[in-house]
């Protein structure tokens, strides 16, 4: 099989894992009347769990006790990541959610490339911020961009234990233990009876499977075939395609002002990623 061909295929796999993503935030608040956004952070992981436990079958004997405290950590991480971001789901748009979000993973980029060129980008993102906070728009409230940002900083934080549990664990058993961690961590928020009502069930499981195993997969496939900073690239589009899913499910609508916002961020992204770390 071609070079060219792999690439082709790892841009499709990477396009499939951004759709799925935002799609299964925009179904997650369909759920919120019905069981609260806690309650639907306590289903998404709970089967994402579930079906990793499945599939992965994760070796539990022979690790270290620092072994175990990653694993909490990063199950923490993942936690306070999905209950943060669905909080600001339920009270501002889709789009400027995820927007928000992704200052945390390019924070971490300019901070680790150490170059002056990063501060550029940053100036950049911080301009779309600043443009999408000062439109005086009253569908984003302080509460919702608060635990957007509040979610970056913790994605921040997940990227950095799931790298270093890539490291430590074989394939996929760091995640899937992390997974299992951050399910019972959530557990006690958000369990009730009403989440075992079968449309919820279903809905649940829907959720589960575009927002945590899919792209999941997904992305793992695509790292096997194409370089990391491309990767990163194509994932920079993340808010075009959550604020696409919040008007096709959520029928959200996105003002100009805040389509130039996220355009901005998105171009800050791209250019933090692609600029080098020094050495």
């Amino acid at each position: 099989m071609t070079e060219a061909r792999y690439s082709t295929e790892a841009v499709g796999l990477v396009l499939a894992a951004l759709l799925s993503g935002p799609f299964g935030g925009a179904v997650a608040a369909l759920l919120f009347p019905r069981v609260g956004v806690d309650g639907v952070v306590t289903l998404r992981l709970t089967i994402a769990a579930l079906v990793l436990l499945a599939v992965c079958r994760p070796r539990v004997r022979g690790y270290r006790r620092a072994d175990w405290l990653l694993i909490g950590g990063f199950g923490v991480a993942l936690a306070g990541m999905n209950t943060l971001a669905y909080h600001a789901i339920a009270r501002i748009p889709l789009g400027p959610v995820v927007m928000l979000e992704v200052l945390g993973p390019l924070v971490l980029s300019v901070l680790t490339a150490r170059r002056a060129a990063s501060w550029l980008w940053a100036g950049l993102a911080a301009g779309g911020v600043a443009l999408l906070t000062g439109t005086g728009s009253d569908r984003l409230t302080p509460a919702g961009i608060g635990f957007a940002v509040a979610a970056g900083a913790v994605w921040a934080g997940y990227i950095m234990a799931s790298a270093r549990a890539g490291q430590r664990f074989p394939k996929a058993d760091g995640l899937a233990l992390a997974m299992i961690a951050a399910a019972v961590i959530t557990l006690p928020l958000g369990a009730g009876t009403a989440l075992v009502n079968p449309y919820v069930l279903a809905m649940g499981a829907a959720v589960a499977l575009l927002s945590s195993a899919l792209p999941y997969t997904l992305e793992l496939l695509a790292l096997r075939r194409m370089p990391t900073a491309t990767f990163a690239v194509l994932m920079s589009l993340g808010p075009a395609v959550a604020a696409i899913a919040g008007y096709v499910v959520l029928h959200q609508q996105l003002t100009a002002v805040e389509g130039l916002a996220i355009a901005l961020v998105i171009a800050a992204n791209i250019g933090a990623v692609r600029t080098r770390p020094t050495e």
